[in-house]
C-alpha cells in the first residue's frame, strides 16, 4: 500500500475561472473544510494582478482571515517577482508555486512573459522564497499541449526541466493545463524529465477530455505520488481556452483508495465540500462521485495523520 499525496487546488485553480465572485468569508470556509476533510497541502490563493484574475483579488484578505490551519500547509501561486513579494509579505504561507510556461504564446497570454523570461527570473524567485523560509514548487504549464501552439514536444519539456532542476527548487510539477494528455503522453514526459532531473515530481491534470484519472494512474506507475486535484472537479485557466475542470479530489481519492493506496482524504467530506462551493458558485459539481456516490457506500478509513 502506497501513501499518495493530493494537493488540493480548489480554492485557487477551482475558483479562478468562475464568473461568480466568491466572498472572502466563503473562501476561508472552503480552505478550512478541505483541511478538515484531510487535505494537508492546499493551494489557497494566487498573487496575480486583480484586473487579470478578479476572483483572486482578495488573496491577502483570505490569508489574514484564515490564520494558521492546523495540519495543513498553505500554498500561494505566483507568476513573477511581484507575486513572490506579495506572498512573502503576508507571512502566512508555507510554500509558493511558480509557473513556467512552455510555449511563448501561452506565456504571453497567461503572464505576459515568454518561457525564456520565466526561466531567467527563476533564480531571483527562488532566492526570495528561500530568504522567507518558503518551500518552492515550479510548475511547467502546458507541458502536454498548448491552446495556441498545439502539441508541445517532449524535448521542450525535458530541456525546461533540466533548466529548472539547475536552479534548485524543492519540487517540479508537470501541468496538463488544457486537459489534452493521455496516459502514453504522461509516461513519455515523466521518463524524459527523470532522465535530467532528480527533483520530486508532481502532476496537475484536467478532466477536459475525461483522461485525468488514467493520467494519474500512469504517473503512479512511474513513481509519482503527488497529484493536484480540486474538490467538485471545478477549475480552469482564464487564459487557456477549453481548459475545463480539474481532476476532482473525490474521484482521485476514491480511485486511489480502491486501488489500495492511502491519501488521508475523507471522500465523503471532500465531496460535501465540493457540493457546497458549487452551490456558492451556482454551478453543478463536476465530479463523478458527486453524481454517483462512492462504492461501497462507506468510504475506506483514512490513514493516520
Amino acid at each position: 500500500m502506497t501513501d499518495v499525496e493530493i494537493v488540493e487546488v480548489c480554492p485557487r485553480d477551482g475558483l479562478q475561472n468562475e464568473d461568480r465572485t466568491v466572498p472572502t468569508a466563503d473562501k476561508i470556509r472552503l480552505v478550512r473544510d478541505l483541511a478538515a476533510a484531510g487535505a494537508r497541502r492546499i493551494e489557497a490563493v494566487s498573487f496575480v494582478h486583480p484586473r487579470r484574475v478578479p476572483q483572486m483579488a482578495d488573496a491577502e484578505a483570505v490569508l489574514a482571515g484564515l490564520g494558521p490551519v492546523p495540519g495543513a500547509r498553505l500554498i500561494g501561486l505566483v507568476l513573477n517577482r511581484r507575486g513572490v513579494e506579495r506572498a512573502v509579505a503576508t507571512g502566512a504561507l508555507d510554500e509558493i508555486n511558480y509557473v513556467v510556461p512552455l510555449t511563448d504564446a501561452f506565456g504571453t497570454a497567461n503572464q505576459g512573459r515568454t518561457t525564456a523570461d520565466a526561466l531567467a527570473e527563476l533564480p531571483s524567485i527562488l532566492g526570495l522564497a528561500a530568504d522567507a523560509g518558503l518551500r518552492t514548487t515550479v510548475t511547467l504549464a502546458v507541458a502536454f499541449g498548448c491552446p495556441y501552439e498545439g502539441d508541445v514536444p517532449v524535448d521542450r519539456v525535458r530541456e525546461a526541466a533540466r533548466a529548472v532542476a539547475g536552479a534548485g527548487p524543492d519540487e517540479l510539477a508537470l501541468a496538463d493545463t488544457i486537459g489534452c494528455a493521455v496516459p502514453a503522453d504522461v509516461t513519455a514526459r515523466l521518463r524524459a524529465v527523470r532522465a535530467v532531473c532528480g527533483l520530486p515530481l508532481r502532476t496537475h491534470f484536467h478532466q477536459t477530455r475525461l483522461t485525468a484519472l488514467g493520467n494519474v494512474h500512469a504517473a503512479l506507475l512511474e513513481g509519482v505520488t503527488v497529484h493536484d486535484a480540486s474538490a467538485g472537479g471545478i477549475g480552469g485557466c482564464p487564459f487557456a481556452p477549453g481548459a475545463a475542470g480539474n481532476a476532482a479530489t473525490e474521484d482521485v481519492a476514491w480511485m486511489l483508495h480502491r486501488s489500495g493506496h492511502r491519501t488521508g482524504i475523507d471522500v465523503d467530506a471532500v465531496t460535501g465540500a465540493g457540493r457546497w462551493i458549487c452551490d456558492v458558485l451556482g454551478v453543478a459539481p463536476r465530479s463523478a462521485l458527486a453524481q454517483a456516490g462512492p462504492f461501497p457506500a462507506t468510504a475506506p478509513p483514512r490513514a493516520p495523520g
